[in-house]
């Protein structure tokens, strides 16, 4: 049986732009349909299923944001990347706290986006099917039960995480190989982005490269400005 391509709702109020990133997305396989602002955007996101949402935040009548509260009440589980020229950090956070899933500044590289709607959309599936709810993780050697918490080494007794310590390492570990944006893990685990939360963040990040040092092939990369990178060398 022919495999369905993935559904794409674009929203894009630069015409040209938008009708050049569909004509790509779709000549990579994807079903794409195209909206020139954020109330279009609304009307056919409720008119059909999709599978994905890139939104740009700059739209009359309705900007991104707001479409992605909408979009939020309306399915709390669709992925949502942000299309920006804007660069302030509050805007970014702002993307995040509405439900934002990554966030691109214009201009930017068509096979990055590409990149990233693949592993978005592969790690929803993965996290939404009820019989793969994921809380077990092999992370090189290790092994992470996330709902009890405990890390386990070959030989070594097991280290009881602490709640936050759990969850950051679970987002790592969910995001293996691929950025885990900063703002993305702070708003999700400390439910907030400011100086305070930042640094102690930072200090979570250098304890769980603590407990992870005795596997020398896995690695806690700081991408800088962005987040980390979960990495375990072959």
């Amino acid at each position: 049986m022919e495999k369905e391509n993935k559904k794409i709702l674009l929203v894009e109020d630069d015409q040209n732009f938008g009708a050049i990133l569909k004509d790509y997305l779709m000549l990579n396989d994807f079903d794409v349909t195209l909206a020139k602002n954020g109330m279009e955007g609304f009307e056919k996101f409720k008119k059909d299923n999709y599978d994905l949402c890139i939104l740009d935040v700059m739209m009359p009548y309705k900007d991104g944001y707001t479409l992605a509260k909408e979009i939020r009440e309306k399915n709390k589980e669709i992925p949502i990347i942000f299309l920006t020229a804007k660069t302030m950090k509050e805007d970014v956070l702002k993307g995040y706290k509405v439900g934002a899933d990554d966030y691109l500044n214009k201009p930017f590289d068509s096979e990055v986006l590409l990149m990233k709607i693949k592993a978005i959309i592969q790690r929803k599936s993965s996290e939404t099917k009820p019989e793969n709810i994921k809380f077990e993780f092999q992370i090189g050697q290790f092994h992470l039960n996330s709902k009890l918490r405990f890390l386990t080494f070959p030989g070594q007794d097991q280290i009881k995480l602490s709640p936050k310590e759990n969850e950051l390492l679970k987002m790592l570990a969910l995001y293996e190989d691929d950025l885990m944006p900063r703002e993305l893990a702070l708003t999700k685990i400390w439910r907030d982005d400011n100086y305070f939360t930042s640094r102690s963040m930072d200090v979570y990040i250098a304890k769980l490269r603590k407990y992870l040092k005795e596997d020398p092939k896995v690695e806690i990369l700081n991408i800088h400005g962005e987040g980390f990178r979960l990495v375990v060398h072959k």
